[in-house]
Formats: C-alpha cells, structure tokens, sequence
C-alpha cells in the first residue's frame, strides 16, 4: 500500500513477489490493484474448490481481501450473516470474513474461529486492514519503506519489493543465541517485523495503528475434576470435527504420542472413506517413535504410511530449510516434518497434527522440574549449600538426568531464568559469552535488547507457577518457533497444516484451570492424560514424554563433521566479523569430545547459511534465488 492516495501500485510487482511463494498456493493466482492499494494472492485450494478465486470483494467492490488459513466456523457464521440479508456469491469462508466486517467492522476478529492472516482493504473507509490470528498458526510480515507499507506471508516475497533494503539487523544476532529462535516483533533483517499473534494493524491516511484484540487470560475456575475432563473431551471432540471441513482429503501426522494419537482418535466417524496417517523415522531404535506410531494407527484403522530420514537427507536439505524458514531457527525436527509433508503431499493436501497440547495443559519435564524448584526455593530461602543436597536426593528420585541444571534457580528469578531457557546454565554461549563474539561486533551484543521482548509478557503473566509459564511459552516459544516451523515446512510442500489443540476455545479452557490440573506430582499434563485414557491406548498415554527426538547430535559429531567443520571454519564465515575464532574452535573441539554442544553449534552453522541465502553475492538485491532441491533419499520403512 502506498501511503500517498495519488500513487499507483504496480500489478507487475505484486506478481513477482506472488512468484517468490508460489509453493504456498500452487493451484490459483490473483491480483487486484487499485491507485494506491495492490493485493496478491497464491491459493491453495482446499474449501470452495471451483469458487474460491482470491483476492475476493463484497458485492460492490468496494471491500477488497487475500486470506491465508482457514475459519473453521464459518458455517455458523455465514447462517448468520444470511439470516441478516448477506447475499453470498461463493461457499467460501473468505467470503463470510468480507461480509462479517461489513456487519461488524473490525470487531468480526472477536468471531473468527481458526488460523489466519489477512489483508482486507475497505474503500469506503479507505482503510486497510491487517489481521493475524490469536495464537500465530499462520505468519503475517511487513516493512515500511518510507513511501508504502509492504506485507506478505513471507519475508522473501517482501524482498521482492526494490524499495525493501536487505540489511541485518545486528542486534538481533545475540537475541537468537540466547533463545535459538527471535521471540518478538523482530527480524534478523532490519525493518522487517512480524504482525504480533492476536493484533491487527490499521493504514488509514498514511498513520499506522497497531491493536490487541485477544489475549490469553489466566483466571482459575473452580470446576470439578470429573466435570474438567468431560469439558475437555467434548471441547476437543468438536475442534476435531470443524477441523476435519475440507473438500480435499485430510491425514494425520503422528509422532507416538499423547496428542497425535488422540487427534486421530476423535477424527474417527467424521470423514468419508479411510484415515491416513504419516510417521518419519530414524535407523536409531532407542529414538524411533513409528513403533507408537503404529499402534495409533492400527487401534484406529488409518491407512498408515511410514519414511526414514538419514544423515545426508539432512545435511542436504539445509540450505532450503533455512530459505524457506527465513528466520534463523535452531528446530532440527524441522526437517524431518519437511519430509513427512512431502511425503504426505502426494496423497493429501491437508495434514493434522497435534502441536500445542504441551504448551495448553503443561505436558514438557521442565514444568514439572520447575514447578518442584520453586517450592525447593521457597522451602530453604537462599542457602545454596541445603539447595544442592535436596537437589540431589530429587535427582535420584525423578530420575531426570537433567533436573541439576536447573539448580541455579535456587538464587536466581523466574524471568532470569526464561530470558535463557532454551540454552540453560550448561550452553556454551552462557559460559562463554565474553569470547564468543570479537572485539569489534562486542559493541553490538546489547543484552537488554536481546531480552527486551520477554519484558512485557512476564508484567502481563500470572503469579500462578505453573500457569505463568504456560503464558511465556505460549506467547514466544509457540509462534516465533514452533508455529513457524510448521506452517513454514508444510507450506513448503504445499501442504496445509491445521492444529486443533489450539483452538482458542480449547486454549482458554485450559488456562481457566489451576495449575495442579496440569502437573500433579511427577505427573504431567495430568487432566489431560486422564480424560485421554478412555480414548488413547494406555501404552501411549503412560509412555515417558519423547518430544520430537531427532539423532542431529549424533550426526554433527560424526557423518556431518567435515560438513560443519567447513561451514564454521569458513573464510566467508570469518570475514563477517561476528565471532571469535578461537572460541569456534573450542566449541568444536569439546563437542567432538563429550557432545554437549549440538544446539550451539546447529545455531551458529544455521546463522551462517541465513547469511549465505539472503545477503550474499546474487541474492542482496533481491534475495529470490530458491536452492537446488535436495536430493531425497527417502526409504519406506
């Protein structure tokens, strides 16, 4: 959108940078431009296959909309809207959105039940309108380039624009190696910014506003437990079946655990012909998960479909892992969800999986381990001595390896510890931060900054323990990692993620319950694994939390060291100025040694390839040259 109302947007560029994403939306392309406004779109036909061309106006052109997602009550909504004189010319939920704001302005986001980003343009008003949903299932970017304000889906279409200068924001270096993702508003790239979940912005005569119009709100409920998990499984079984709306077919990821399983459970009954279902492995039996897999499957009736992910799969894919996800993200399991989607991508267009369920009723180790030091903490003040022994005898009794390294919260806050939890007290980067960087990038590493976008959230999260970290997570560790990789690696494949723990419904019910409905003891995710057993074999249900486990660690130190011994030690690496090379060395020296430091290095060799896909010779102008597809050794299992 030019902010000048006597400029013209050009139909040309908006072209080209639809070409940049034509992955998102293979099936249909559309432009519409008018004077100063100009919309794209890439469609991905899955609801209103012969009708659903985009971008899509209201009857008399004067409300104009490119919608990415999907509103999953639009059903309900559009009896509505018709009950109140709407007359439809498609049966597509983009529609119901343009006819809802007609009704209701920008308050029809209050309404909209799904995942989405928008943009609307109201002639009338001469007012545009961008929108993102609550929780950030789908990615909405902008910049404003002084003359006009740019947005797209991804960064990369953004780039396309001449105007847009592709420079690193140097700031935003030291942000990604303390969290290995960028929570916050920000980019790697300067004046690059990412439309924040539950927000929507406004251009109305060249001035920019910037709303909240949902928030997750923590007000514990006095609710039984009996009456919880009846609540629950009927929130849960409703989500699934407004999930399941597709005029394409619909399969399901599964990674042998709780929330996949019970996905694919209640998605029984509600769809024509036979499930599907898609699990990625590994040759390394102590980490595969297909055994779990296979027994949803098999309980469930789904015709089940299995691939192996070896070491050179990874490391080839890579540099496309890190072009298509354009935020620097250190998510290894990325790659292998990007391979199951291509996998998938053959069969289906629409996959279902169960992210969000950890992050919605408390289901990571470190909850529980957490929530236990904090009552470590209020029990013996600060005597650090008395501190470690008790941790010592809880070690042995959780047996959790890992529970020791968390036994600087005894002297240290709660923020403190969140502003680094993804690194922890053993991250090479946390011991080392005064050698990591060189004396002439030392002047850009501004701590403050780098934690500045957790500030807010932790005024705004509840005192309740457990509760405020669900919060944290839920509005940093969710969107800005694992939202993004999801949507960024199926729509790789064009392929659409949908994710139905995350229904807002759902998601507000779980933050109205107290904390000890979700870790119990040693027990995580208690209501949920409670209500669940009725529906999830046992076997699944009481089986230890595996998360996404993926043998990258293992391959650094052994097939890929010559690979990332190469990307490190590089010349080109070098010359950017930003580490210190003895400290490099060392951190590859002492992985080699005891494999501690897989994270840390994945980072820094993730950082490098960003640098090589967006700012290098051929790409600095434009930043539009997708690699080579790697080669796919993919091996049914």
């Amino acid at each position: 959108m030019n902010f000048d109302r006597g400029a013209k947007v050009s139909p040309a560029l908006v072209r080209e940078m639809l070409g940049t994403i034509r992955y998102r939306g293979p099936d249909d392309e559309g432009v519409y431009s008018s004077g100063q406004v100009g919309l794209g779109h890439r469609r991905l036909s899955i609801i209103g296959i012969e009708t659903g061309h985009q971008p899509l106006s209201n009857e008399d052109g004067t409300i104009w909309i490119t919608f990415n997602g999907e509103i999953y009550n639009y059903l309900e909504l559009r009896d509505r809207l018709v009950a109140r004189g709407h007359v439809f010319a498609t049966s597509t939920d983009t529609e119901v959105i343009v006819h809802l704001y007609e009704e209701m302005g920008v308050a029809c986001l209050g309404e909209l039940r799904g995942m989405f980003a928008f943009a609307l343009w109201d002639g009338r008003d001469q007012q545009l309108l961008l929108a993102r949903d609550r929780v950030g299932i789908k990615p909405l970017y902008y910049s404003l380039t002084g003359q006009s304000l740019v947005f797209a889906s991804e960064i990369k279409a953004i780039l396309a624009d001449p105007d847009v200068k592709v420079r690193v924001d140097p700031g935003m270096i030291d942000r990604f190696l303390t969290f290995f993702y960028l929570p916050g508003e920000e980019t790697l790239l300067d004046g690059v910014r990412k439309l924040s979940p539950g927000c929507y912005l406004t251009v109305r005569d060249g001035v920019i506003d910037i709303h909240r119009y949902w928030d997750l709100s923590f007000a514990p409920s006095r609710i039984g437990m009996r009456e919880a998990e009846e609540r629950l499984l009927d929130l849960l079984d409703e989500s699934v079946r407004l999930h399941m709306i597709s005029d394409v077919p619909v399969g399901f990821l599964l990674s042998g655990g709780v929330d996949s399983t019970a996905m694919l459970s209640l998605a029984v009954g509600k769809a024509e012909g036979k499930l599907s279902s898609y699990t990625v492995g590994f040759d390394k039996p102590a980490i595969d998960e297909r055994p779990f897999a296979r027994l949803a499957a098999s309980t469930f009736g789904s015709e089940h479909h299995e691939i192996t992910v070896t070491p050179r799969d990874f490391q080839d894919f890579l540099p496309k892992y890190i072009w298509h996800m354009e935020e620097p993200v250190c998510e290894p399991p990325a790659v292998a969800l990007y391979y199951i989607s291509k996998f998938a991508s053959e069969l289906v267009k629409v996959l279902i999986s169960g992210e969000g369920g950890d992050e919605a009723f408390a289901g990571y180790p470190n909850y529980r381990n957490l929530l236990w030091l904090e009552r470590v903490k209020r029990a013996l003040g600060p005597t650090r001595a008395a501190g470690a022994s008790l941790l010592s005898g809880m070690n042995r009794l959780m047996g959790s390896e890992r529970i020791g390294r968390y036994a600087h919260l005894l002297n240290i806050s709660f923020e403190s510890y969140y502003y680094s939890r993804t690194s922890g007290p053993l991250s090479f980067f946390n011991k080392n931060a005064e050698r990591l960087y060189s004396p002439s990038f030392s002047s850009h590493v501004d701590k403050g900054l780098s934690v500045s976008p957790m500030r807010q959230i932790f005024r705004d999260a509840p005192n309740e323990f457990v509760n405020r970290m669900l919060y944290v997570d839920t509005k940093t560790w969710l969107p800005d990692d694992l939202l993004l990789k999801a949507d960024k690696m199926t729509m790789a494949n064009s392929v659409e993620l949908r994710v139905p723990l995350l229904d807002h419904k759902i998601l507000e019910f779980a933050a109205s319950l107290p904390g000890n409905y979700k870790v119990r003891g040693f027990t995580t995710k208690y209501l949920a694994k409670k209500a669940l057993l009725s529906r999830v074999p046992r076997e699944i249900v009481k089986r230890k939390k595996a998360g996404f486990p993926l043998p990258y660690g293992s391959w650094l130190r052994k097939e890929m060291k010559p690979w990332l011994n190469d990307i490190l030690l590089d010349r080109k690496t070098r010359e950017r100025g930003y580490f210190d090379r003895a400290c490099v060395e060392q951190l590859l020296s002492e992985n080699s040694r005891c494999g501690l430091y897989a994270k840390e290095l994945f980072s820094l060799a993730t950082l490098e390839l960003w640098h090589r896909a967006f700012l290098d010779s051929g790409n600095e102008d434009r930043g539009n040259q997708l690699p080579a597809t790697p080669r796919l050794a993919l091996k049914p299992a």
